[in-house]
Parts: C-alpha cells; structure tokens; sequence
C-alpha cells in the first residue's frame, strides 16, 4: 500500500508514483497524519509543515530556511538531553543530510512531473484503436467497438476534448511515436489497449501515455470473461476517467458509465453492425442492418441499435445511390423510435435531423433536431458536419462555414469533414479557398474520393474544364459506384467543346437508370452542359417528384445559374420551401 502524505490517501495501485489528488509524492505504507499522530499520542507541533509544503512552496521552489527548521524539529524533537559519541553524532548528521537530499529529490520530481505536466486535470486524449491480438481477424470487431464504445463514454466528460474515431482510427495497423500523434491531433495524452480474447476469456491491457514524452502515467490489465463484457467497459471508462484527474458529479459519472442495453449478445452484436457499416459499401452496410435488427429483437428498447439501424438505410441511400423511398423512411423511423426510447440519445437526434434534411426537406425541424444533438453533444464532430451541411444548403454561409471549422478542430484527420468543408466554400462563392482545402483532403487520403467530385466541380466554376476533366475522372476510378462523377464528366467534356463524348457519357446513365435507380440530379446535370435546358429542367422535377436527396442542392448549386429565372426552376424552389 502507499499513501499521500500530503492527504492521506490510500493507494493499492503500485504503479502510482503520485498523489492523483494533489500531485504529491506517495511514500509505502500507512504514513501517519497528524491526525492519526495526535490520536496515537504522539507530540505534534502546531506550527509543523509538511516537508512536502516545503518543498512545493512558491511555485516548486525549496525554502532552504523552512527545509533546515524541519530538520532540526526532526532530529531534536523533545526526547532527553543526551551526549552522544561523535562517530554517532557524524553519522546522524550524514543520515540527516542525505534524507533531506532525499526528500528535496523527491519535491523536485513533483514539481518537474505535476508542476509542468499533469498535476492538473488533463483536457486532451486520443483514445488509439486497441489492438486485436486474439490472432483471429474475426474478433477485430470487438477491438474496434471497444474503442469506439470507449471514446463515446469518455466524451461525456465535461471539458474533456477527445479526438473522434475517424481521426485516431487513421493510425490503425501503424507503428506511430506518441509525439508525432499528439502533434498531429493536439492531445496531452495517448491511450492504447490491447485485446485478447480466447473462447470465453478475455483480456484487455490498456497503458495511459504522456503524449509529449511518451512516457507512461497508467496501465492496468482486466481478465474477464465475455459475459461480462458490458460491465467491462463501464468499468474502463471510470477507471481512465479518474486517471485522467477528471471531477465528476454524480450525474457526469452516471453519463460516463451508461450503457444502452444489459444484454452481452444484443451488444455484441451491435459492435458488429457499427463495424461493417463503417465501411461504407452496400454490401457491408446490407450486413450491418442485418446485426442492428438482431441486436434490436434480442433487446426491442436498445436505442443505440435503432440509431445504427438508422445510419444505415441512410448509408445505403447516399453511399449506396439506392432509391431514397426505400431506404430513408427507414432511417427516419428508426431514428425517431431510438428517441422514443432515449430523447437523450445525441446519436439519434443527429440522424433524424441529416434524413430530414436530405428527404423531407424539411429545413426547419431539421434544424432543430441537429441543434437538439448538439446541445447534448457539444463535441460531436458529426452533429457540427451535418448542421454546416444543412446551414450550407439554405444559403447560410457564415454560419455553415463555422460549424464546419468547428466539426474539422474536432475531427482534424477527417477526409469526410475536410472534403465537405470544400464543398461549402464552394457554394458560398470562394472556389480558390475550396480547392487548397481539397488539396489538403486529398493530402491526408489520396484514394477518397470526395475531395476529387468538389474539385472537378470547383474547376468548373473557374472554367478550367481540362482539370476539371481530370478530377472528375480520378473520382469516378476511386467511387465507381457513384454517378455524380459520370455527370461532371460529361459537363466537363460539353465544356471543351467534345459533345459526341459527353453524349456518350450521358447515354451510359441512361442505360444505367433503366436497370437500377439514378439520381434524376445528376441525369439533369449531363443535360446542362450540354446546354439542353429543357431535359435538364424536366430531370430535375423528376428528382422533385422521386425525393431524389441530391435535389437538396438545388439553392446553392452554380450551376443552375443559368435556370434560376426559369419559371420551371422557380416554380421547383417554391416547392421545396427553402427559407
């Protein structure tokens, strides 16, 4: 056991080397208080100060002064005059000196280690993806949802800024130095774990660094079994919590600790779901609704399970270009019954209010369900994205422009935020500032491919169709399975002059909506730049009349600069009430 000498807290953790209180150094085994010192009958000097006090004074400083009056309390005390040898007087005099190096030792590594590192609460963490070292590529999603399950409860507490998953989950498989990553994100601190499961055991080691040195402030081990996996990571979340120096009330606590569902399977298998919807392509996503549905008829008031049932139907809608009648009523309803299970639920607020947004069009209630979220979730990197997508798509460009520095400070490695960032400055006018973030997007993923769609359609607008020609193919090699990369294609070909080839290209979403769903936008987009203003306006009330989502661009797209006195393309902005 150790103890604080300062506080007189116990410790049972021989891996502390200070105070998680007040920083000072712990010494083995009960040290007596004064308290404890005046009840066992033991003479106490009301004026006596903790050597620690001494040490710590003025900012670290030693006062030499107060140093030598403790050590002569220390060695006289009130004991009998005696006249000791001077072999034995010399060698107290040593022991004195070199305990009181000792302790000037032990004051200044305090100082040095609390004074200028974490003797206050640390405010910055990067919670790494833990690794699978089960040696089976099949519990990967369990390491991976720990993580996640991990950096969701520690966003709960106040004044913690911890870095989201699409920013620490781009080291991944990586051999990185703490310090690079704490330069990369701006965190104080680094936490890696290591999962091991075999048959129904399961163990997870977890290490608390000091992002600028690298050197370790924490690490423990859990051997548990998967039973009790949901007990688990409450457990962790508190523990690191309290390593992290961090106050909680009762309430934060009881938000740190929360858990959605008592059921191990229903967890598990929402693990399952959020691990293969991540990946983004309809047949991964066609398997996460699969695994949120299981988790949801083992548990029916699982509200976190309904709100990944809900991002989801609207993965396959928007990655997927699947038709939207199919997919976001779905996603609304699943998002709506989360909140009637938990109104608290920040996740679900957020999908409700992005499916609004793209299918109901439905501006306001949209707006105030992304606010709801934010309101729960300051910190969301996701609520703040998705609000500056809808503020964009008003024609509020201050504001989305705001938001969506906002969602990249939280997200700093985020290609998903950094390309929708581009995006909005190119609808607020400024396409020179929207290419240089695209260029930076694509610097952090060169094989994503959004940031190629918003350059070809920035290098329209400047009427640099070569590059924009070249983006625009770039994009469409990385997303085959998207059509708005066809269209700018085909723009940017009517644009230099070679209609027979863009032609082409249109005649091939054509042939290609006769077998499964095109978005009409996109249909109409090839039609504008071949100048056929008629077919364009005539795919554009199709995508009107079929809820296309891209449709929610109509306002802030350029270019329909050339329609919007149409009486037709009027007559569409009316019906889809933008404020």
């Amino acid at each position: 056991m150790k103890r604080c000498p300062q506080c007189c807290r116990d410790y049972f953790d021989e891996t502390l080397l200070y105070c998680l209180d007040d920083g000072g150094a712990l010494l083995e085994g009960p040290a007596m208080s004064e308290r404890e010192s005046a009840a066992a009958g033991f003479p106490v000097e009301p004026d006596d100060e903790p050597v620690t006090a001494i040490l710590s004074g003025s900012g670290g400083q030693i006062d030499s002064e107060s140093a030598t009056r403790a050590q002569i309390r220390t060695t006289t005390n009130d004991a009998p005059e005696t006249h000791p040898h001077p072999a034995s007087s010399r060698n107290t005099l040593i022991l004195g000196a070199l305990g009181l190096a000792l302790i000037t030792a032990l004051g200044v590594g305090s100082y040095l280690y609390y004074g200028r590192g974490f003797s206050r609460q640390i405010d910055s963490i990067a919670v790494m993806p833990f690794v699978n070292e089960s040696g089976n590529a099949e519990v990967e999603y369990l390491s991976d949802g720990m993580t996640d399950t991990l950096i969701n409860s520690l966003s709960q507490v106040p004044n913690l800024n911890v870095k989201a998953r699409s920013s620490v989950f781009r080291y991944k498989g990586k051999e990185t130095d703490p310090k690079t990553i704490a330069a990369d994100l701006s965190v104080q601190a680094i936490l890696n774990g290591r999962v091991v499961q075999r048959g129904d055991a399961l163990t997870l080691y977890l290490e608390l660094v000091d992002a600028r040195t690298g050197n370790a402030i924490w690490g423990d081990k859990y051997d548990r079994k998967t039973s009790d996996l949901i007990s688990l990571q409450s457990e962790i979340a508190r523990d690191v919590s309290q390593k992290l120096r961090a106050r909680l009330s009762g309430a934060d606590e009881q938000k740190v600790k929360k858990t959605y569902t008592d059921n191990v399977e229903a967890y598990q298998l929402y693990l399952k779901g959020r691990y293969h919807v991540s990946r983004l392509t309809p047949p991964e996503v066609q398997k996460s609704i699969t695994y949120f549905q299981s988790a949801i008829d083992i548990d029916p008031t699982y509200a976190l399970a309904y709100a990944g049932l809900s991002d989801a139907y609207r993965s396959l809608a928007l990655a997927g270009e699947m038709d939207p009648n199919e997919t976001l009523p779905r996603s609304i309803a699943a998002a709506k019954k989360a909140i009637e299970i938990d109104d608290n639920l920040a996740e679900a607020h957020t999908a409700l209010g992005i499916c609004l947004f793209w299918y109901d069009w439905n501006w306001t209630a949209a707006e105030d369900q992304l606010k709801r979220a934010l309101e729960l979730d300051p910190n969301s990197g996701l609520a703040h994205l998705y609000y500056a997508h809808l503020l964009s798509n008003i024609g509020r460009h201050t504001e989305a422009l705001m938001e969506a520095k906002r969602a990249r400070e939280i997200e700093p490695l985020s290609p998903f935020v950094s390309s929708l960032e581009g995006q909005f400055l190119l609808h607020a006018g400024r396409a020179d500032e929207a290419l240089e973030r695209l260029r930076k997007t694509s610097e952090l993923d060169p094989n994503f491919y959004f940031p190629y769609h918003f350059a070809a359609s920035a290098y329209i607008e400047k009427g640099m169709y070569a590059e924009a020609l070249v983006e625009a193919r770039r994009a469409k090699e990385l997303g085959p399975d998207q059509t708005v990369a066809t269209a700018l294609t085909a723009f940017a070909l009517a644009k230099l002059g070679k209609h027979d080839e863009a032609q082409m290209i249109l005649d091939e979403l054509l042939e290609r909506s006769t077998k499964r769903w095109v978005p009409p936008y996109q249909i109409a987009f090839a039609y504008q730049g071949l100048g056929e203003t008629d077919k364009a306006l005539t795919y554009l009330e199709k995508g009107y009349q079929s809820h296309d989502p891209k449709m929610a661009f109509l306002k802030v797209e350029p270019k329909w600069k050339d329609l919007r006195s149409h009486p037709r393309f009027q007559e569409l902005i009316k019906k889809m009430r933008f404020p």
